[in-house]
C-alpha cells in the first residue's frame, strides 16, 4: 500500500478498506491526515463553507437505574434495595422545570437517556414522550440510543421496528448514536457485558434508517481496543449508512470521543486510563472524515478534549461543536471537565476563523432565540 495513492482515493471520497485506513494511521503524517480530511469537508460542505455549526440543548436522564453495569460508567446504580436511596426515575415536575430552563437558555430539545431500567418498557417511554409533547409541542426529544432500545424491546417483547414506531408515534424525533462505544464485541465483553452486542446496536439503527428517522453515530476509544477493532467500527458504521433508503438522512453525524477515566471501574480494577493525546484524537477526526465520506457531519468532542484542541480538529474535518449542553452528567461523571456558555461556544468558533450557526438536531440553520440576541457574539 502506497500513503498517496490512498490519500487521492479518499479524496475522490472511495470506500477505503479497513486495512487501509488502519495503514494511514501508522504511516501517514498528521499533516496528511489533516490536509486531505479538510479537503474532503470542504467537498461535502461546499454550500456552508466557512461556517461550524453549534447546538443548544440538555442532556436529562429518565432514571439512573441501569442493569448494564459499564464499567466506564460512574453515573449508574444497579436495582435493589441497597442503593435504594440513590435510585431515581425522573417526576413530572423536574421535567417542567427542566425544559423551561432549556426554553428560557434559548434551546429547542432534550437529549433523553437513561440507564437500563428492569421495570420501564415501551409504556413508560410512550406515556413520558407524550406527556412532554402535549406540555410543550415545540419541544425536539432526541431520545434513547439503540441499547436503551435492545433493552425496551426485549421487555416489551416487541421487534426493534416495532418498538420505534410507538416511540415515534408518541413523539420521539431522532435517535443518538449512544452506547456504541467500540463495535466489537470483545470489547464489549469487557466493558459493558450487560449491553447490546455491537450487531444489535447495528440493527436497530438499520431499522431506524428504514422508518426515515434520523441518527447519529460514535466512537468512544482509547480504552482496551485495538487500532483493528477502531476502524472495523468505522467500516460497520460506514455500512449501515450505505443501507439506508436513498431519500433517508441515516446518521446525520459521526461523534467520536476519547474515554473518559476518572474513578471508572475500568481504571480502579483494571488499570485503564485514558492516554488520548491531542494529535492521536485530531488524527482520528482527520480519519474518521476519510473513512465516513457517507456522513456529512462529523462532530469534534470539545467536552472531552476541549476547546483548544476542538479548534484544530475543524482544519481536521470536522464542521461541527455540537451542543452547549446546559446539563450533562454521565461523561462529566467520569472526569470530562470542560464547559461552555453559548457566547463561549461563537467566540471559540471566530477565534479559529469560522462563522458559527446554531442548528438544530437536522443541521438546519435555527434563528438566534431572542434571549440570545443581546450577547457581544451573535450570527
Amino acid at each position: 500500500m502506497n500513503t498517496e495513492e490512498l490519500l487521492s482515493r479518499a479524496l475522490r471520497l472511495e470506500f477505503l478498506t479497513q486495512e487501509e485506513g488502519i495503514f494511514l494511521y501508522h504511516h501517514a503524517t498528521t499533516a496528511e491526515l489533516m490536509f486531505v480530511a479538510d479537503e474532503i469537508r470542504k467537498q461535502k460542505k461546499k454550500d456552508t463553507l466557512g461556517i461550524v455549526t453549534w447546538q443548544i440543548d440538555r442532556n436529562v436522564n429518565t432514571t439512573n437505574v441501569c442493569v448494564a453495569n459499564c464499567k466506564f460508567c460512574n453515573f449508574f446504580v444497579p436495582p435493589g434495595a441497597k442503593f435504594a436511596h440513590k435510585a431515581y426515575i425522573t417526576d413530572d415536575e423536574t421535567y417542567k422545570v427542566k425544559i423551561e430552563e432549556t426554553f428560557a437558555l434559548g434551546g429547542d430539545q432534550l437529549l433523553l437517556q437513561g440507564g437500563h431500567h428492569p421495570d420501564l418498557g415501551v409504556d413508560y417511554y410512550e406515556t413520558t414522550f407524550r406527556k412532554l409533547k402535549n406540555w410543550y409541542p415545540e419541544l425536539k426529544l432526541h431520545a434513547l440510543g439503540p441499547p436503551e432500545v435492545v433493552h425496551i424491546s426485549g421487555l416489551s417483547k416487541l421487534s426493534y421496528t416495532e418498538t420505534l414506531q410507538r416511540l415515534m408515534a408518541a413523539g420521539m424525533d431522532s435517535m443518538p448514536g449512544a452506547g456504541a462505544e467500540i463495535l466489537n464485541d470483545r470489547v464489549r465483553h469487557i466493558i459493558s457485558n450487560g449491553k447490546c452486542t455491537g450487531k444489535e446496536w447495528l440493527d436497530v439503527m438499520r431499522a431506524a434508517h428504514q422508518l426515515g428517522m434520523v441518527t447519529s453515530a460514535t466512537m468512544m476509544f482509547g480504552h482496551i481496543e485495538s487500532i483493528e477493532e477502531r476502524f472495523e467500527h468505522l467500516v460497520w458504521i460506514r455500512e449501515v449508512q450505505s443501507e439506508k433508503p436513498a431519500d433517508a438522512v441515516g446518521f446525520s453525524a459521526f461523534i467520536p470521543w476519547p474515554y473518559q477515566d476518572d474513578g471508572t471501574l475500568l481504571n480502579r480494577v483494571k488499570g485503564v486510563r485514558n492516554t488520548v493525546s491531542a494529535d492521536e484524537y485530531i488524527r482520528m477526526i482527520a480519519l474518521s472524515r476519510i473513512m465516513l465520506p457517507n456522513i456529512n457531519n462529523i462532530q469534534a468532542s470539545w467536552l472531552t478534549v476541549g476547546p483548544k484542541v476542538a479548534q484544530v480538529c475543524l482544519y481536521a474535518g470536522a464542521n461541527d461543536l455540537g451542543s452547549i449542553m446546559i446539563e450533562e452528567n454521565v461523561v462529566s461523571a467520569a472526569g470530562a471537565p470542560y464547559r461552555l456558555s453559548a457566547n463561549e461556544i461563537q467566540e471559540v468558533i471566530m477565534e479559529a476563523g469560522f462563522t458559527p450557526r446554531l442548528r438544530d438536531q437536522m443541521y438546519r440553520f435555527r434563528e438566534m432565540p431572542d434571549v440570545l440576541q443581546d450577547e457581544r457574539v451573535g450570527v
